[in-house]
């Protein structure tokens, strides 16, 4: 379980590196109220997440598993083969496209009043092809770990997930405005350089899951 707890923490770190959501808490840390705006923007992501990780995680997950005859490690080994590929498939599409990728604007904020709403919404239209959070779905799915260890799993992939956000929001409640400067070079280096560091991440974290799941496929 400490290993599957690494999994779901490093790649949700990885995977925080996110122009969709980075994007507008960027926007969102500048004005009046901004770490309110960033916390509530973060609040939106999680709580989508959370709640579509545990609705496909204790639903279909573990229906598809319960059906297949196979000795759950074989099937959790192969998982995390296949979890390790989708990973690195991920980072090779975000280094080829690495150059478009940081030639996009980055997403812009929304007012106070909508920052939960922004979050929800974004979550929820990047659940579909948020593949590193679905591997980490499929992986927990098969560890046939109890339900609140599920939904320990899946909100420690949040947490980690909205990371930067409540940095963020921390440095703005500790430094205020005077977080500005901090804040503005971090959308430069976001624009700049999210593609190539998403990308060495996700591979590093596919890489050992492949290995992970190859080597225990072939100890079987």
């Amino acid at each position: 379980m400490l290993r599957l707890a690494g999994v779901a923490l490093a790649v949700g770190l990885a995977d925080s590196i996110n122009p969709s959501t980075l994007g507008p808490a960027l926007y969102l840390a500048l004005g009046r109220r901004a770490a309110l705006r960033v916390l509530l923007f973060a609040a939106g992501v999680v709580v989508v997440n959370v709640a579509a990780g545990l609705a496909l995680t204790l639903g279909p997950g573990r229906l598809l598993l319960a059906l297949i005859p196979h000795p759950r490690s074989t099937v959790r080994y192969a998982l995390e083969l296949a979890a390790g590929v989708v990973l690195v498939a991920v980072a090779a599409g975000l280094w080829l496209g690495r150059r478009r990728l940081a030639r996009r604007a980055l997403p812009a904020g929304s007012g106070a009043g909508s920052a939960w709403v922004a979050g929800a919404s974004i979550a929820a239209v990047e659940l579909p092809t948020a593949a590193p959070y679905l591997a980490v779905i499929v992986a927990i799915a098969a560890s046939g770990a109890s339900i609140p260890q599920d939904t320990g799993l899946v909100a420690l992939y949040c947490v980690a997930f909205v990371a930067p956000l409540l940095a963020i929001a921390g440095l703005l409640l500790a430094a205020g405005e005077r977080a500005d400067p901090v804040l503005e070079a971090a959308r430069r280096w976001l624009r700049r350089c999210w593609p190539v560091v998403a990308a060495a991440l996700l591979a590093l974290l596919g890489g050992g899951l492949t290995v992970a799941g190859a080597a225990g496929l072939a100890g079987r």
